[in-house]
């Protein structure tokens, strides 16, 4: 077992004001073929907010968390934080733990299933940065993806209940997620994952039947997606006469700009056009057993813990294999 000498939150990355915008959407989509105006689009939803993104704070206030949890319980490890897209980035991290003696690394990424976007690609991310740094980069290994977790259920659960409160007993139970190309999860368990945390949290709030949407697609119409999408399916909720709509946003670790943005905004604006009772429940982001997850997962790997799981699926292994979640293939310009 490596002996671990310091945790990375590595995460998506977010601008942190309008100056940011532009250039933050140039690192999310170089080399994707998305056109100009949903570009422009994603812009306008960010400067909607005063160019700034939730996720960075998101981040910081789910590190501090964490800090006093290691702190209270250990193992006790200095943590840093990286992003794919935006300062701090991941190179500029890498080195700082580098020059601070850092040699073996646990990365924590803010994602809680098997993609190529939410697994792989962080894995690139991380050879990616070290090859930046050089020889004296730390090596760096990812916790693994945690969708069945208990304490994350348990988190999930928690505020899905919380949401339930505001609208009609009976309600209808919806759990979104970002929606990938069907090419890339065709070659991953997203699906099957998020389907089987789904059903855990249904279980858990004693009902039976749930539906599972999707949301923040970018891609050319042409090129297929995970659907059905959030508004469309808030459409079809009210014409078979739904009591109303308990919106989680599973997906999600925290309220990234897809959340604030397609969920507080234009689902819930399109739930009040409707007359269909609407309530969204928060992300795990900061829930006390979120946090005592994220310390389980880092015992995991520093102390031998136990390895906990719910449900048929069982937990991930710590090393993906060398063919998991291929990355998509993206159409000629």
């Amino acid at each position: 077992m490596a002996a671990f000498d310091a945790v990375l939150l590595l995460s998506f990355g977010g601008p942190e004001g309008p100056d940011d915008v532009m250039p933050f959407l140039e690192n999310v989509l170089r080399g994707r073929n998305v056109p100009e105006e949903r570009k422009l689009e994603v812009a306008k939803h960010y400067m909607s907010f005063g160019g700034k993104s939730p996720i960075n704070d998101q981040n910081r206030a789910i590190i501090a968390a964490l800090r006093t949890e290691l702190d209270a319980h250990g193992p006790t490890l200095p943590i840093y934080f990286g992003n794919r897209n935006w300062h701090p980035m991941l190179a500029d991290t890498l080195q700082k733990m580098a020059d601070d003696g850092v040699r073996n690394a646990l990365a924590f990424a803010t994602s809680a299933y098997s993609s190529y976007s939410g697994c792989r690609q962080y894995r690139e991310d991380i050879a990616k940065a070290r090859g930046v740094v050089g020889e004296r980069a730390p090596h760096v290994e990812k916790i693994r993806a945690f969708f069945n977790h208990p304490l994350f259920i348990e988190s999930v659960y928690e505020h899905a209940l919380e949401a339930s409160a505001n609208v009609p007993a009976g309600s209808r139970l919806v759990f979104t997620a970002h929606s990938i190309p069907t090419s890339m999860a065709s070659g991953c368990d997203y699906e099957a994952q998020l389907k089987e945390a789904a059903r855990l949290v249904t279980e858990k709030l004693g009902e039976t039947e749930f539906d599972l949407v999707y949301q923040s697609r970018s891609g050319p119409p042409s090129v297929p997606w995970l659907g059905p999408d959030i508004l469309d399916h808030l459409r079809v909720l009210y014409a078979s006469n739904a009591k109303g709509a308990v919106v989680t946003p599973i997906g999600f670790v925290s309220d990234h700009m897809e959340v604030v943005y397609d969920l507080d905004h234009e689902a819930k604006a399109l739930a009040q056009e409707l007359g269909l009772p609407f309530a969204r429940a928060k992300t795990a982001g900061t829930n006390p057993k979120f946090i005592q997850m994220l310390r389980e997962l880092i015992a995991e790997r520093v102390d031998g813990a136990e390895r906990r799981s719910l449900g048929v699926l069982g937990a991930r292994a710590d090393q993906c294999a060398p063919d998991c979640c291929p990355a998509p293939v993206r159409p000629a310009r």
